[in-house]
């Protein structure tokens, strides 16, 4: 485990960059295409444009779709792209090659994943879930064991209670890694332990995740795992999810979503559904192949990083960001709303405010980006490759110029948006 760096808030600016030159990362920061004077803490909800992705998404526009039109499926290798991604994903994740298909977008694939762990335990009527987490996972599988019409229920369950909601009745344990608000870590080790020991299985969102910390599905032994790719692996808004399955399940599992990509031999056009051998059959439709190839670069820059490297700048970055809001702003309202040690927290770090809102919007309207999640929390990405510790210390210069200056309260900033 990589462990969080304290860094002194009476830290000067000028020893900011003494470490952004000393920061093993810093050839990562010019790979994307960021704004001049944006400062971006919000990778945990949309990472930034590498580049590399807008020069290979051209190329791919241009050349093998505006040239090589209907015979870039097989010269361009389009149709290989879920499972050969898939496996650059897999490396991220802790999975084995043939584990990992990119495909669509997490709430398909969580329908899918959750489908085939019920199916697998097909006496077993409840789903353990974390109901304060990001809703569309609960929204999803209400949906599904509405659809399935069963009697399955959800028994939800906050941090400390998961353990006691885990019995004989559980089919499957769905939860999410790292909490999209509070930012605090579950035990996936344990968890899925106590899960199967109870007969159960896991299923993991890696939403918050993949890209942000260690993982090791095959070392805590999951069964099953979704993930998206455009939040810590930079792969573009909406870009495609990603789907694990275990290799012990693949011969048996079966989704609710079969169509002709999961098909065991899909241009045989045959009129009845076999399912292909392996992951292959956790696909359903034509991929969006455009969208597959901009989010390769991302993927691709986070495993040449490497996850401890990243895991090690980003706990010393949200370290110093945590100790200077305390530092110069302790006393305006500022609610730690994440775990206080570092190693229990994901990528980001969120503070409470009653004013978070409008504050946050003043923000963004000076070059610093984070978000806002109802009612009143404030959220702060630290993603390692783009973010310099000077650009903390500027953050948090600003944030600390909005509160003392009241620009915040201009009634501009009041007004909600669509999108907060």
């Amino acid at each position: 485990m990589a462990t969080a760096v304290h860094l002194p808030a009476t830290l000067s600016r000028e020893a900011a960059l003494a470490l952004d030159a000393a920061d093993p990362l810093a050839d990562f920061v010019g790979a994307f295409a960021l704004p001049e004077g944006v400062i971006y803490l919000n990778g945990n909800s949309l990472g930034p444009s590498p580049q590399a992705a807008l020069d290979r998404l051209e190329q791919s526009a241009r050349e093998e779709w505006s040239r090589g039109l209907v015979t870039s499926w097989n010269k361009a290798g389009w149709f290989q792209l879920p499972y050969q991604i898939g496996d650059r994903i897999a490396g991220l994740i802790g999975a084995a090659p043939g584990e990992v298909v990119m495909t669509d977008g997490v709430s398909l694939n969580l329908y899918r994943m959750v489908a085939a762990a019920l199916a697998l335990r097909p006496d077993r009527r409840v789903i353990v879930m974390e109901g304060s987490n990001f809703p569309t996972d609960n929204y999803v599988v209400q949906g599904l064991i509405g659809t399935l019409g069963r009697g399955h229920e959800i028994r939800f369950a906050e941090k400390d209670e998961i353990a006691g909601a885990i019995d004989a009745d559980v089919a499957a344990v769905v939860l999410t890694q790292v909490h999209y608000k509070s930012s605090h870590i579950l035990d996936m080790a344990g968890i899925t332990a106590q899960a199967q020991a109870a007969g159960a299985l896991a299923v993991w969102d890696l939403c918050h995740s993949a890209g942000a910390i260690p993982i090791d599905l095959n070392g805590c032994n999951v069964d099953f795992a979704v993930g998206c790719t455009y939040k810590y692996l930079n792969g573009g808004p909406g870009s495609p999810g990603f789907q694990f399955a275990a290799t012990r399940h693949q011969a048996t599992m079966a989704q609710p979503l079969t169509g002709w990509w999961g098909h065991a031999a899909p241009f045989a056009f045959d009129r009845d559904y076999a399912a292909a051998p392996g992951i292959g059959r956790m696909l359903t439709g034509t991929q969006p192949i455009l969208s597959m190839v901009a989010a390769e670069a991302g993927i691709d820059l986070a495993a040449s990083a490497g996850i401890a490297r990243a895991r090690a700048k980003s706990l010393a970055l949200g370290s110093l960001f945590q100790d200077l809001v305390q530092a110069r702003l302790g006393d305006a309202g500022f609610a730690l709303a994440s775990p206080a040690d570092a190693d229990a927290r994901g990528g980001h770090i969120a503070f409470d405010h009653p004013q978070g809102y409008p504050i946050m919007k003043a923000l963004i309207s000076r070059g610093v980006i984070g978000d806002f999640r109802a009612p009143t929390t404030m959220r702060f990405g630290f993603s390692p490759l783009y973010l310099r510790f000077a650009d903390i210390w500027d953050a948090v210069d600003v944030l600390a110029d909005v509160i003392e200056t009241g620009l915040w309260r201009d009634p501009q900033f009041a007004a909600v948006d669509a999108v907060t």
